[in-house]
């Protein structure tokens, strides 16, 4: 027989146990905020990167969204998060452009979250590797003497963009022993229709190594603008295939890299 006093006193205990085991805050989101598409290749390719960035970590909150183009956009990306959670917005573009230094920075700052933006992409080895593999896998013979490489890149009114874009060509360069050149699509010189004719006037051999994330509008741009060229490879990312694994480890390394700078849990 339990007394009065001795219950309420075994409720108090009960109760302070139940506190004591609140659980840890959650780990902060992962939105993975890439440009936007209207090609349905496009928008498969992009959420099978995404859908690959969760599952290989299973305990952490992926979300995907869209500075342009689709939706969700990045107002609506946040707003799904739990409340609860802080967020760590991961720019799926190549290079830090307007939209990383100027919409994505505006756009967290106005959402009512705790939120911090990470790096672009690029530059970073790992996006060699999936250049490397996307040449390969397309053709490219690294042993045929005097060739040259043209790398397609979107360009950007932005002087980083567009450095972030040359030292990825300089990179791949030094991977191949390959001359590379970097041809830009819009914004930048030299335009990729003009590199891949200064190539072709140097090498009986001419590759475009597409430096895009998936197909699009800028990859029809590409293959459009490299008349002359001997091989165009595809994008980064392609529907039906699996995402690169360095690709799923780099946005990964974004994300952990972005959230101990902004010491979020």
């Amino acid at each position: 027989m339990t007394l009065l006093g001795e219950r309420r006193d075994t409720e108090r205990r009960s109760t302070f146990g139940r506190r004591a085991a609140i659980s840890p805050p959650l780990p902060a989101a992962l939105v993975a905020i890439s440009h936007g598409t209207n090609s349905p290749d496009g928008q498969a390719a992009i959420a099978a990167l995404v859908l690959a960035v969760s599952l290989a970590r299973p305990g952490l909150a992926v979300t995907g969204g869209f500075v342009d183009v689709q939706q969700p956009d990045v107002a609506a990306s946040l707003g799904a998060v739990r409340p609860d959670c802080a967020a760590v917005v991961v720019p799926l573009l190549l290079s830090a452009g307007y939209h990383v230094h100027v919409d994505l920075q505006r756009e967290t700052r106005e959402h009512d979250r705790v939120t911090t933006v990470s790096r672009a992409l690029g530059p970073d080895d790992r996006l060699i590797d999936v250049l490397v593999q996307r040449l390969l896998a397309d053709g490219f013979d690294r042993r045929v003497r005097g060739q040259e490489i043209v790398l397609a890149a979107a360009g950007s009114s932005d002087a980083r963009a567009v450095h972030d874009c040359r030292t990825v060509g300089a990179l791949l360069e030094q991977r191949l022993g390959v001359r590379v050149t970097v041809g830009f699509l819009s914004a930048a010189t030299p335009r990729l229709a003009c590199a891949v004719t200064g190539a072709r006037l140097r090498s009986a051999n001419v590759t475009v190594s597409t430096y895009l994330v998936a197909p699009g509008f800028f990859f029809d741009l590409t293959r459009a603008q490299s008349v002359g060229a001997d091989l165009v490879t595809a994008p980064l990312l392609l529907p039906g295939e699996s995402a690169p694994a360095p690709l799923v480890d780099l946005v990964l390394d974004r994300y952990l890299e972005a959230k101990e700078s902004a010491g979020l849990f």
